[in-house]
């Protein structure tokens, strides 16, 4: 199918989710174009977003040739197959990805700010892209959570290739998706409006998922159990409240 927009992917997606909410997880979109996509996934689970950042390792005069990628907390990964193909040696890669990381820190500094990455120790981590080709950033992105200590690490997509599911469960616990075409040459052409997301724009969908999670802090007190403040004395047998003495 082709998808309106990322909002409505990300609502679409969502829906596949839907068996993770009571994992109570910690949602990851990664940038840039992601992060819209997660926010539905976000707002729907009632869970947090967080920016995982990303950067791609592009063969040299073809930088749209993936042969690896970086994400931030150390996470990397190569294609071995394509580094042999582009005639690239370990110093070769090493080099681009040192490269690459300049790019990485300078938006993970934007996103992020002064604060650190999030704990995911233990947690069930939903990693969400706008679609998925060959998966080399996903799975930098896992390896990335993976570090950090998640104990279950999901990737989540409006459209993966079918071609790259059974390599990306090598580092996934679960791969979600609502269309897995048998041929994907641009994740673009799975959309009908497909622009360019800029660094203002991931920060203002951080923003609104922060103002969204204060409101659900300060106005949803069940969850499960009271958790507002305490609800005074319990009321008589007789269904009214006792009477304060004299």
């Amino acid at each position: 199918m082709v998808f309106r927009d990322r909002q409505q992917a990300g609502t679409l997606l969502a829906a596949k989710l839907e068996r993770f909410r009571e994992a109570r997880p910690i949602v990851f979109g990664l940038t840039r174009g992601g992060v819209p996509v997660a926010f539905e996934v976000a707002r729907m689970l009632g869970a947090p977003l967080e920016p995982m950042v990303v950067r791609k390792i592009g063969a040299p005069g073809c930088p749209e040739y993936a042969i690896g990628a970086i994400a931030e907390r150390g996470g990397v990964w190569v294609n071995p197959e394509a580094s042999r193909e582009a005639g690239l040696s370990d110093e070769d890669i090493a080099a681009l990805a040192e490269h690459e990381a300049v790019e990485l820190a300078r938006r993970v500094r934007a996103y992020r700010g002064d604060r650190p990455f999030p704990d995911v120790s233990g947690r069930t981590v939903i990693l969400v892209d706008d679609g998925i080709a060959t998966g080399a950033t996903a799975r930098a992105a896992a390896r990335a959570a993976r570090r950090a200590g998640a104990a279950r690490i999901v990737l989540a997509a409006p459209v993966i290739a079918a071609a790259s599911e059974p390599e990306l469960r090598r580092d996934l616990d679960d791969v979600v998706a609502v269309d897995l075409p048998l041929e994907l040459v641009a994740v673009g052409l799975w959309y009908e409006r497909f622009p360019e997301i800029s660094d203002e724009e991931v920060l203002a969908v951080l923003r609104r998922a922060s103002e969204a999670g204060r409101d659900v802090e300060a106005g949803e007190m069940w969850d499960g159990e009271w958790m507002g403040p305490d609800p005074g004395p319990e009321p008589s047998e007789e269904g009214e409240e006792q009477s304060p003495g004299p």
